[in-house]
């Protein structure tokens, strides 16, 4: 940047690194929704097509973006989760928060015509807002991770039992509201199934669970490593060669972006990947 009189103005900007060695979370979510959901007509209680392209948007931006380990989606929000070790961007919160939201949100755009071909997009056009947090140890992330997963499970039951009884059985939105008024998760069970024969648990998984997008390599066996432990136990990035660096970026590339709808609470999905945790790639499964 060239000298001038006018330099002095960036003494105006402030500093906005992230705390070193810890998870960094950038969560987006859609802007006015509702009415847009509204808008577009979508299904209710889940639109398929919606949450596709809510995956579709949020694959792009794992491909873009290498150092995103994992990320997970509900409905219109999307969480993607760089290492402890990440430093793009000098760890800059903004700059790290607005590449998250610009990439997903042209992508949503983007990829909208292919799963609403007779639907395109008007004015106001699909926005995206996004806030990055940092969690310290590998139990608040899966923390994090179980909390967004939990409130999918939540609402989406709560959901699916509203509409069924407004669709299905003849009630206002303000009489299912009443008829939904403090009860439990068995009862909301009860009345799907007792009413309309409804199991909630053959409800499709990308309803019930969400979408989890990660990097897929060979399963491994959960005694055969201890990476939380280790990860965990890291008191500073461990800095690598440029020859490794560059050798983990060609096993990233090589590895398929996968969308599954998976638990993520137990302890089973992260202990059979654990290069999600440790940030180092896995071996790529054989093309069958």
């Amino acid at each position: 940047m060239a000298n001038s009189k006018f330099e002095y103005v960036r003494e105006f900007e402030q500093p906005d690194y992230l705390l070193l060695n810890t998870w960094i979370v950038v969560r987006v979510d859609g802007r006015a929704f509702t009415k847009m959901c509204a808008r577009y007509g979508f299904e209710k209680p889940n639109d398929r097509r919606a949450l596709d392209v809510m995956n579709a948007a949020a694959k792009a931006v794992i491909a873009d973006l290498p150092e995103i380990t994992i990320a997970y989606g509900v409905s219109d929000e999307y969480s993607f989760v760089f290492h402890k070790s990440c430093n793009l961007f000098e760890r800059r919160a903004s700059k790290l928060v607005s590449t998250i939201v610009s990439t997903f949100t042209a992508n949503y755009v983007h990829c909208w015509p292919k799963f609403f071909p007779d639907m395109p997009l008007s004015f106001p056009l699909p926005t995206f807002d996004g806030r990055a947090v940092c969690y310290p140890t590998i139990q608040n992330l899966r923390d994090y991770m179980s909390w967004r997963q939990a409130d999918c499970h939540i609402n989406n039951l709560y959901n699916t039992t509203f509409w069924s009884l407004v669709q299905l059985g003849g009630m206002d939105n303000k009489e299912a509201e009443k008829a939904l008024a403090g009860t439990l998760a068995a009862d909301k069970n009860e009345i799907l199934f007792s009413r309309f024969k409804i199991n909630y648990n053959n409800e499709p998984e990308i309803f019930r669970k969400g979408s989890v997008v990660f990097r897929d390599y060979e399963l491994v066996e959960p005694a055969s490593h201890k990476t939380a432990e280790t990860v965990d136990a890291l008191a500073e990035p461990v800095h690598q060669s440029k020859t490794q660096n560059e050798n983990d970026k060609k096993r990233r590339s090589k590895a398929r972006i996968v969308i599954e709808h998976l638990d993520i609470i137990r302890d089973d999905f992260w202990d059979r990947r654990p290069w999600i945790l440790s940030n180092k790639p896995g071996k790529v499964p054989k093309e069958t």
